[in-house]
């Protein structure tokens, strides 16, 4: 079994402001951003970024980034405003595991599954209970593959510019399809980017 890791800081400012800041255990940097217009993703490494466009707001925006472009997302759903409705929609069964201590915080160990995955939440004691750890183990793939989040720095009342979540490209980077567009393409399917005229 072989581990990376990644840091990621998330903003979320409902409806429609998502800003998702990755930098991976090899030192590439990554930015997906989204406005409520348009979905935006860039890579430092290569120094290029995909644009699409998907009017909504974070619930849809979040569905189409994942189910319709395949790209990669881990605990995308916790971002949802549904979240707690899917969560328990989804569930077939759930264990209270025990109450223990997690970064020095009161906290309660629970455990899940899904259809698909099974997960662990240590969700905080308190007036505030956010999640403080999740494990989530994809049992339909093969080698049974984990994914585990540590989370820290919670801000509920966070002060956010509507700047943060606009995108400006700097001169030399390139625009690049998604690779979802680029398959759709060869098929022979309409892409969102022919229906807006944007640049594939």
């Amino acid at each position: 079994m072989i581990e990376f890791g990644e840091t990621r800081n998330i903003t979320v400012s409902r409806p429609s402001g998502l800003r998702v800041e990755v930098e991976q255990s090899e030192g590439d940097k990554q930015l997906v951003l989204y406005e409520g217009k348009q979905i935006t993703a860039f890579s430092s490494s290569q120094n290029v970024y995909a644009q699409v466009s998907k009017p909504g707001d974070i619930d849809s925006a979040v569905v189409y980034f994942v189910k319709d472009l395949h790209m990669r997302l881990p605990l995308a759903g916790i971002v949802l405003s549904r979240f707690p409705v899917e969560i328990e929609r989804r569930t077939r069964s759930l264990d209270y595991v025990e109450r223990t201590v997690m970064d020095g915080k009161p906290a309660h160990h629970l455990a899940g599954r899904t259809a698909t995955v099974d997960y662990q939440f240590w969700i905080a004691e308190g007036p505030q209970p956010s999640l403080l750890r999740a494990v989530l183990t994809y049992k339909n793939a093969e080698g049974d593959p984990q994914f585990r989040a540590q989370l820290s720095d919670w801000n509920l009342a966070p002060e956010i510019r509507e700047t943060e979540f606009i995108f400006a490209p700097s001169q030399g980077m390139r625009r690049i399809a998604f690779a979802a567009q680029l398959r759709q393409t060869a098929s022979g399917k309409t892409t969102d980017a022919e229906k807006t005229g944007a640049q594939k």
